[in-house]
């Protein structure tokens, strides 16, 4: 194998590059920030300054970017990843959506590089863990070349099916169900607030009972109750998410009566909450305001 390249260095990217880095391999990275050289440059790597470059330098490259358009570019627009002659696969790392993955995949294709669609699970505390879970889609053959490398920085790969956008779909549900938690938790536990039912005491009770969800267990405890938010996924990237998923349903004509509330409910959240870079667990911020009580610690 030639070198590997990786494009986009964010909070998720940075340490899975790390983690291919750490496994002997001849890296090859991107960013849009330029200011990032130097310090990959330090740390072993080698910075060019666009994707078509590390295309020609790297047999299989790897995306991790935050949006459908901005995969898009880097994968088949000008000066992409489609214009190099040293790409073999494709890797995309994103959450982008199946339709766009499969237009990706078919121009991908043409030009001889095999496309395996590979989201991941568990933020930024996971791949700073190299615990993610990496749920990818793709010819069974592209997928044991690359699953070394995937192994690298991903505790639970799994190979869901044969065609690219079969692995966004099984990431988008997981997102909608963590999203539905995080907003049903929110939820109950303004109502319970303004009974004089303290937050600590309904989560004990929650999370001994039925309705233990990845909020109760984790998200208030470790995030909303002690004031950090900061579990490492933009609340803005949850809304996009969430509409993808119901995106998906729309063109296949199922009726999401419950996903379609929850949509909703992120959308306003990232209206309201008019910040860029709020983590997604400030969504409790909306219930807050609905019900006039106070839920979590300072630090927002």
């Amino acid at each position: 194998m030639n070198g590997v390249g990786f494009i986009g260095l964010g909070a998720i990217g940075s340490p899975i590059a790390q983690a291919l880095l750490d496994h002997g391999l001849e890296l090859n990275v991107n960013d849009a920030r330029r200011d990032l050289a130097a310090e990959w440059r330090e740390r072993g790597a080698t910075f060019f300054d666009a994707a078509v470059e590390v295309a020609n330098a790297s047999s299989v490259v790897f995306v991790s970017l935050p949006t459908p358009a901005i995969v898009r570019e880097v994968a088949v627009g000008p000066n992409g990843v489609i214009e190099g002659d040293g790409t073999e696969v494709f890797v995309d790392l994103s959450t982008t959506g199946a339709r766009v993955t499969q237009t990706i995949a078919e121009r991908l294709r043409a030009k001889g590089i095999e496309y395996l669609d590979a989201p991941v699970s568990g933020g930024v505390a996971g791949a700073r863990a190299r615990s993610l879970t990496v749920m990818a889609a793709g010819a069974s053959e592209t997928f044991e070349r690359v699953r070394p490398l995937l192994e690298s920085f991903g505790k639970n790969v799994v190979h869901v099916g044969p065609e690219p956008g079969q692995g966004q779909i099984a990431k988008l549900l997981n997102n909608l169900l963590s999203a539905t938690a995080m907003a049903a938790t929110s939820e109950a536990l303004a109502l319970g607030a303004t009974y004089g039912l303290g937050t600590e005491t309904l989560l004990d009770i929650f999370n001994s009972s039925s309705g233990r969800n990845t909020a109760t267990a984790d998200k208030f405890p470790n995030q909303v109750l002690t004031g950090r938010y900061d579990a490492g996924f933009r609340l803005a990237l949850m809304a996009k998410d969430v509409e993808l998923c119901l995106a998906e349903a729309r063109e296949r004509h199922a009726p999401m009566v419950l996903g379609g509330l929850v949509q909703q409910l992120w959308t306003l959240a990232a209206r309201e909450i008019d910040d860029p870079q709020a983590d997604h667990t400030r969504v409790v911020e909306l219930f807050e305001g609905w019900f006039g009580v106070k839920l979590g610690g300072s630090g927002r």
